[in-house]
């Protein structure tokens, strides 16, 4: 007998689970339904910065996968412009507006997927009806805010409230366009996810391009004309505006969820297990940026809200929704950006999360370059370690540099994955060449200095 899937959410974790699912089982035996309430599926939201600074031109190079290719190749029946509105377990019924022809529509289910993704925090004062006000979550708030620094009267003064991710980057897109940018941020500094001693860099880089950071501002409202945008209220004064776009962070989006009586976790997210079906309640998962996930380092429930989470715990659902197994093993929150051609990255705990999870650790800092001093072309690199004081596990790691640094938080995120001490990772078989490295690399000159400090604090 056809079973039916419905899938509540059109971005990455709802479709790789459904193309998964697609995989192990036809349509004759799993029937597929996807509700998506904008206008896009399976997109980059990770390349809207640089698609609204100019260094991504087509905004279909985002899209992964469109609607069409998964009607055709996939055959799900993918329904834009849907928002599922309610969700009846007992009677096994989705409820959705159709928000282009008007009307509901009811669908039965016998499987679900539920994958509704992240809501942006938005305070009140943010006044999303004001002119010139935009989030950018979404390929639609993308395109609505490219439209408004296109329209007429172009904006000159742009300010940016949020300094994390989606803050910095978005500073950096209004440069390139040719505003003036001024960022605020409540935080001490800019990129609160990085200790204060390495966000200052990012700080630093920011506002020699050009970028007005203020820290320590908290905004208190908008002001308008005829409809537009023309300011924002801080508690030190007034910031003329003629474009604001909020970068203040998510929620996971379990408003739907919650009604429908499904469990949230601490964090707020969707509670599943490994294999990422929400817990006590059956033939249901859940993927993505509205679900709670496992911090392998602390053994917490962790929100961390990255694309690359989203696909892989949406493969995990499809696996098991077409009758295979498989595991999600938990995140240890690696993340990299490029904040005015500097790079930064991260991995595990930083010394706040450190101290809440309990942890005695020693912290380290080297400076180092890209490549062998010699060669042309090596750029300086900051590098912070954190080793659990008696064990000298790792614990967690960041980098600040100008070129080629990002990416060596990799081999760190591995070492912690496997829960390596920093003396352990002294002797890590590295590659080498001039080009590419000094003969010490980076990492390890890092991990040597902390399993130095180590040894000095037992």
């Amino acid at each position: 007998m056809t079973q039916r899937l419905i899938v509540i959410g059109g971005d990455a974790g709802g479709m790789a689970a459904a193309s998964q699912a697609r995989r192990s089982r036809g349509a004759d035996d799993l029937e597929i339904v996807a509700f998506e309430r904008g206008h896009f599926t399976s997109y980059s939201a990770c390349g809207i910065p640089y698609w609204v600074g100019g260094l991504v031109a087509d905004r279909d190079a985002l899209i992964a996968r469109d609607p069409a290719t998964f009607r055709s190749k996939h055959q799900i029946d993918v329904r834009l412009g849907h928002e599922v509105t309610s969700i009846d377990l007992d009677r096994r019924e989705i409820v959705a507006r159709d928000l282009v022809g008007g009307g509901e529509v009811r669908e039965p289910f016998d499987l679900l997927m539920y994958a509704t993704g992240a809501s942006p925090t938005s305070p009140g004062w943010a006044r999303p009806d004001a002119g010139g006000v935009f989030g950018v979550q979404t390929l639609d708030e993308g395109s609505a805010l490219l439209a408004w620094l296109d329209g007429s009267p172009r904006p000159e003064r742009a300010v940016v409230v949020g300094g994390g991710y989606i803050g910095v980057e978005m500073a950096e897109a209004m440069i390139h366009r040719g505003l003036s940018v001024t960022l605020l941020d409540r935080s001490e500094q800019p990129m609160s996810a990085m200790d204060p001693d390495m966000a200052v860099l990012v700080r630093e880089a920011m506002t020699q391009v050009g970028i007005d950071v203020r820290t320590g501002c908290e905004v208190t409202g908008l002001t308008t004309a005829n409809g537009r945008v023309t300011g924002v209220q801080t508690v030190d004064g007034l910031i003329p505006a003629d474009v604001v776009v909020l970068g203040l962070g998510v929620r996971p989006n379990t408003a739907l969820a919650a009604a429908a009586g499904l469990p949230l976790g601490p964090t707020g997210g969707v509670r599943v297990d490994r294999r990422q079906r929400v817990i006590g309640v059956d033939g249901v998962w859940a993927a993505g940026d509205c679900v709670e996930t496992f911090h392998r380092v602390t053994g917490q429930p962790a929100y961390l809200p990255l694309g690359t989470h989203a696909n892989k715990q949406g493969r995990v659902a499809g696996i098991d929704i077409g009758g295979g197994y498989a595991t999600f093993p938990g995140v240890v929150g690696t993340a990299v950006t490029r904040v005015c051609q500097l790079e930064v990255a991260r991995t595990g705990l930083g010394e706040r999360d450190a101290t809440a999870a309990g942890y005695h650790f020693v912290s380290v800092r080297i400076e180092s370059t890209s490549r062998a001093g010699y060669f042309p072309g090596a750029a300086p690199m900051t590098i912070k370690l954190l080793a659990e004081r008696r064990s000298g596990r790792l614990l967690g790691a960041q980098i600040v540099g100008r070129s080629e640094a990002a990416k060596r938080i990799d081999p760190l995120a591995v070492a912690l994955w496997n829960r390596m001490t920093v003396d352990e990772m002294t002797g890590l078989d590295l590659g080498y060449a001039p080009p590419y490295s000094p003969v010490w690399d980076p990492v390890l000159i890092a991990a040597r200095k902390a399993s130095d400090a180590v040894m000095a604090a037992t």
